[in-house]
């Protein structure tokens, strides 16, 4: 395998041994990539692994995961850190399980994107790409998944304040949300046998979508930083779709 310097290009995957990461793994290794992945489980497909350590402390974890990080790249710097943790939970402010519901939304989604923000400016590229992941719910109010909706709607808002100036992002990076109704992934079509498909947008569609923005660079093929981007499946065709302010 590449070592980390020898790789024409790099990325950093994180939650890269979920049904969505798995994907983007593969995907851009296919592509040449030397890929390494940060999660709690190890993904032996990748180049290189930064596992994290379970914790209740957020600076703890975020200390951790930096830190491997650094020791992983030394000097090198990254092309694309693609941040697609996370995870669902439903329950409105009602439910006896509210307040755990919205601590595990809270670091599966929020912690997640707020480490790989720290990364991107201390190892992504003039002009890389970091992206995020928000959710079509949380554009509007999520009264039966409040804590999953606090956490996206706090993603979404994490992307465009990194697109601001003086974000801390390096010169010409984008930061880009995609903003997903429901992905293909296997949980959900366990839990939601029953559901018209054909509205899931494939995880093949979302890698190559990264992969897109990646070649375009600053020019068409890329939203400019701080765009949410809506990802609209119907009858088996994906659009992408920008929100409007």
């Amino acid at each position: 395998m590449a070592a980390v310097g020898e790789a024409v290009h790099r990325i950093i995957v994180y939650g890269g041994k979920g049904a969505l990461g798995t994907k983007c793994v593969e995907f851009f290794k296919s592509k040449g990539f030397w890929v390494a992945c940060i999660d709690i489980a190890v993904n032996e497909d990748a180049h290189a692994n930064v596992q994290v350590k379970m914790s209740d402390s957020f600076t703890e974890q975020a200390e951790q995961v930096t830190t491997d990080v650094g020791n992983l790249l030394g000097e090198d710097k990254v092309d694309m850190i693609v941040c697609v943790a996370g995870g669902w939970a439903g329950g409105s402010a009602k439910t006896k399980s509210l307040y755990k519901n919205c601590d595990l939304m809270w670091k599966q989604s929020v912690w997640t994107s707020t480490i790989s923000s720290h990364l991107a400016t201390k190892y992504l590229k003039e002009g890389g790409l970091l992206t995020l992941t928000g959710a079509s719910a949380a554009l509007a109010g999520t009264p039966g998944m409040i804590g999953y909706g606090m956490a996206k709607a706090a993603v979404h808002q994490l992307c465009q304040s990194l697109a601001g100036e003086n974000s801390g992002l390096p010169p010409g990076s984008a930061a880009i949300a995609i903003v997903p109704v429901t992905l293909d992934t296997p949980m959900n079509r366990s839990s939601m046998p029953n559901a018209d498909f054909s509205s899931w947008t494939p995880l093949e569609f979302v890698a190559e979508t990264f992969y897109k923005w990646f070649r375009g660079g600053s020019g068409s093929e890329r939203p400019s930083s701080g765009s949410l981007i809506q990802l609209i499946t119907k009858g088996g065709k994906s659009e992408l779709i920008p929100v409007q302010p």
